[in-house]
């Protein structure tokens, strides 16, 4: 079984980093190495990638275009200039102020990155020269490649497992590094040192994407045709033989079709053409292919996923995993998933298909770079929550204790019976309010704009007030939960009062219980001194049904 190695896909024939991919809400969270991060860290992230032959590497970047390391550091790979294991992110400092374009890792790991400068950075693993420096010595921190690219701007990398290929934005590919199935296309098996242009059939060929496997490479040219090259042992070069492939070789089978982009996985292909149909071929021992068995494939075949289009292939280097993602939003995934052999798309409830390889790839690695966009976009609550007191867009003001509130009648009237009765025929855009205080009635606002409540347990007895009056249940039932955490020895018999005032049981019940267990020191204080005659009587004749005056 061969490796392949992750790629990169964009969202139209154009080359892939270009346009990073914008996913909204992307929550890095998922991947377990990120639980490592505190909340505030994980917020910062704007690009990020998990790697490394157990997924215990990662590298990413923040707001203020910092880039942090994370990891075991396996080959000195976090290229912090060690070979030190780091539980804390370390930031990056040899690469301050780079913006990442596009990134790749191999299985040493080594890692090539492009900036968006067009710059190409290396280091990691390098016993096979896939660093591209001209030596097989590990590089521990990040260094420039220049020779053969110093007036290229490389726009995509890609890794095999010890091989590295670069697409530059005149749709040239180099390749270099390890070369035993000829890999690096050159028609040789001598391993390549530095950077060289891929030519043969590609000599005039305008390359937009390209993607590694283990031991070969992809390339999709303008006119939507596939060349591959390197090693084919599992049918993964989709030429109907095992042959390996010193040069590069046009897929003939997809003569007539248009691809717009490519996927390798361990030892398997996937393609998306213009149409948004999919073609897989090569290892199918996990069910990889999507075909509904585990036989290898040699030449390409079309994958059923459903009526609707696909508009993203994922596949990922150290994963049998596959995955995909419909124009209507629904990604599907299929091969090996959490060790079990899943031979047909699988619809899950997924909303991209990174979270396919963070929750059930193994090991959990990153198929492409992560880019969260920052959402502007607010939910509905979050607008209506923005609304409240909003002087700017009301159509009502309540005056209470002197102090204006700002309200939208017909949010009042959807969220409360009493307002939708209270305000039908009320044409006045000021009502006065003097039964309850400020901070109490607007509390009650803000609830019906939050769902929720920010009050002291003291003013929580005011709002629960106001909450029987208007008979507001749910809002009731805040009112005690805020309460309870709020009682205190001192307190807890003016509680308990109000608790029975406003028929609140549970809260009653519940200031009942701390007053028995606190017994000695509530029956001294003041509260208990002027409690009322009738409420006394009772919680005497309670607190002895309890057992609480026995010795």
């Amino acid at each position: 079984m061969e490796e392949e190695l992750p790629v990169f896909s964009g969202d139209s024939g154009k080359p892939v980093q270009a346009t990073l991919s914008s996913l909204k809400m992307l929550d890095v969270g998922k991947w377990p190495i990120f639980s490592l991060c505190s909340e505030e860290e994980l917020q910062l992230i704007r690009q990020a990638c998990v790697f490394g032959s157990a997924g215990n590497e990662v590298l990413y970047t923040t707001v203020n275009d910092e880039i942090f390391v994370l990891g075991t550091n396996c080959c000195g790979c976090l290229g912090l200039g060690d070979v030190q294991s780091t539980i804390e992110p370390r930031r990056l400092d040899s690469l301050s102020g780079k913006k990442i374009a596009s990134f790749s890792y191999g299985s040493g790991p080594h890692i090539v990155l492009a900036t968006t400068e067009g710059e190409v950075f290396t280091w990691g693993h390098n016993a096979y020269s896939q660093l591209g420096n001209g030596t097989t010595n590990h590089g521990l921190v990040p260094c420039q490649i220049s020779t053969n690219l110093s007036n290229k701007q490389v726009i995509e990398v890609a890794c095999g497992s010890y091989h590295s290929l670069v697409l530059t934005s005149d749709g040239e590919v180099f390749a270099w590094g390890y070369n035993n199935s000829g890999q690096v296309g050159s028609g040789s098996t001598v391993n390549q040192p530095i950077p060289r242009r891929v030519t043969g059939c590609l000599q005039n060929k305008v390359v937009v994407t390209i993607a590694c496997g283990q031991m070969c490479c992809m390339a999709v040219v303008d006119t939507g045709e596939v060349y591959v090259w390197g090693y084919n042992g599992n049918g993964q070069l989709g030429l109907g033989s095992s042959g390996n492939q010193p040069t590069p070789c046009r897929v003939a089978a997809l003569q007539g079709i248009r691809v717009q982009r490519v996927a390798c996985g361990y030892a398997h292909t996937l393609v998306l053409t213009d149409e948004g149909q999919v073609y897989a071929w090569g290892a199918n021992s996990y069910g990889q292919l999507g075909t509904g068995n585990k036989s290898n494939q040699s030449y390409p075949t079309p994958i059923t996923v459903e009526k609707d289009r696909i508009i993203e292939i994922a596949a990922c280097h150290s994963t049998h995993t596959s995955a995909a993602k419909t124009q209507g939003g629904h990604v599907y995934m299929w091969g090996q998933c959490r060790g079990q052999s899943v031979i047909l798309p699988h619809l899950t409830h997924f909303s991209c298909t990174d979270d396919v390889f963070a929750c059930f790839a193994t090991p959990a690695v990153s198929w492409r770079l992560l880019s969260v966009e920052p959402d502007d976009h607010l939910t509905v609550a979050e607008s209506l929550k923005r609304e409240f007191d909003n002087p700017d867009t009301a159509d009502l003001k309540f005056l209470v204790d002197g102090k204006y509130i700002y309200a939208h009648k017909v949010l009042l009237k959807i969220r409360c019976e009493h307002f939708r009765s209270s305000l039908e025929d009320n044409e006045d855009d000021i009502v006065e309010m003097s039964e309850f205080s400020y901070p109490v009635y607007r509390a009650f606002l803000e609830y019906l704009y939050t769902d929720s409540i920010s009050l002291s347990p003291e003013e929580a007895v005011g709002l629960l007030d106001l909450a029987t009056f208007y008979r507001e249940n749910r809002l009731k039932k805040l009112c005690q939960q805020t309460i309870k955490q709020g009682i205190c020895e001192e307190n807890a018999i003016a509680l308990l009062s109000a608790a029975v005032k406003y028929d609140a049981q549970d809260l009653e019940e519940f200031c009942f219980r701390f007053c028995i267990n606190h017994l000695t020191v509530v029956t001294q204080t003041s509260g208990f001194a002027e409690m009322d005659h009738d409420l006394l009587k009772n919680f005497i004749s309670k607190a002895s049904r309890v057992g609480a005056f026995k010795n």
